[in-house]
């Protein structure tokens, strides 16, 4: 007799705002070519308050595993009952396995950045870094430089947040022993010809504020320059768009999307999904 089974695997994405968030375009596309089709991708709106609960929910619904995203890579810490070394280190998770009602938690968040720059030709090692933003995304690709030999990482945040990227900047000095500074975001920032890789790590330009800037002094972008955005939605944003214009080489925030989602799915599934399918789908959804 035919097994009967109809019980969906449900993972997804907790974000604030989530709506925008294409991870489950490129999840059920991945699910489709696996024939894994009880897998099922959920993209939930979740506000900060409301974390616990929706933790206590991820649990009471036997969920596989949940990506965390803007603003819980940090505050979901506190419910998890491990974490990868790297994910400790870096002080962030994005993703989430549940093991039996045990919440385990990883970062591929700089992973997936390593490879997409990796893909674009570039090599951090001996590169002079500067991240725009250090929130949970920022934390996660500036370990990650500074492990695979960045020469020097400057964090550009604004003084509200001094604290948070202050705390980065003694990781990055302490535990890794690569050199770091803190910039004030006060006003426009103006890219130093020494810098290398530029990286736009806030939200600034997401879906559907597309038309937004980072406040930066666009014509001290120069050729040369290799600007990252992490923003997936849209691929080619406002900023690098203007940075493109100025000589500089780009490369967008879908190549980071769509390496660290394949890392969580073989976690979640224990399979290598084919990458090569999730950025189609990406490109025909976005386009």
């Amino acid at each position: 007799m035919k097994e009967q089974n109809y019980l969906d695997c449900l993972v997804g994405v907790f974000g604030h705002p989530a709506a925008e968030n294409p991870g489950v375009v490129i999840q059920h596309a991945a699910f489709q070519a696996m024939g894994l089709k009880l897998w099922r991708f959920l993209t939930i709106d979740v506000e900060p308050e409301d974390l616990e609960d929706a933790i206590r929910g991820l649990k009471a619904f036997k969920m596989r595993g949940i990506n965390c995203t803007l603003p819980h890579k940090i505050n979901v810490l506190k419910y998890l009952d491990g974490m990868s070394e790297s994910a400790r280190l870096i002080g962030a998770v994005n993703v989430i396995v549940n093991d039996n009602g045990k919440l385990y938690g990883d970062n591929t968040d700089g992973k997936g950045f390593m490879e997409s720059l990796t893909s674009a030709g570039i090599d951090v090692k001996g590169k002079v870094i500067t991240l725009l933003g250090s929130g949970g995304a920022a934390r996660a690709i500036a370990v990650e430089a500074g492990l695979c030999g960045a020469k020097e990482i400057r964090i550009v945040n604004r003084p509200h947040g001094e604290e948070r990227a202050m705390e980065l900047v003694n990781l990055l000095r302490e535990k890794i022993g690569i050199q770091a500074q803190y910039i004030p975001w006060t006003e426009p920032y103006r890219v130093t010809p020494d810098v290398d890789v530029l990286v736009n790590a806030t939200s600034v330009g997401l879906y559907p504020d597309v038309d937004a800037i980072p406040n930066v002094e666009l014509d001290s972008i120069h050729p040369g320059l290799f600007v990252q955005d992490v923003i997936p939605n849209p691929l080619s944003t406002a900023f690098l768009k203007e940075a493109a214009k100025r000589g500089a080489r780009c490369n967008d925030g879908g190549g980071m999307l769509i390496n660290q989602a394949a890392v969580n799915i073989e976690m979640w599934t224990g399979r290598k999904p084919d990458k090569e399918v999730m950025y189609r789908a990406l490109e025909e959804a976005l386009s």
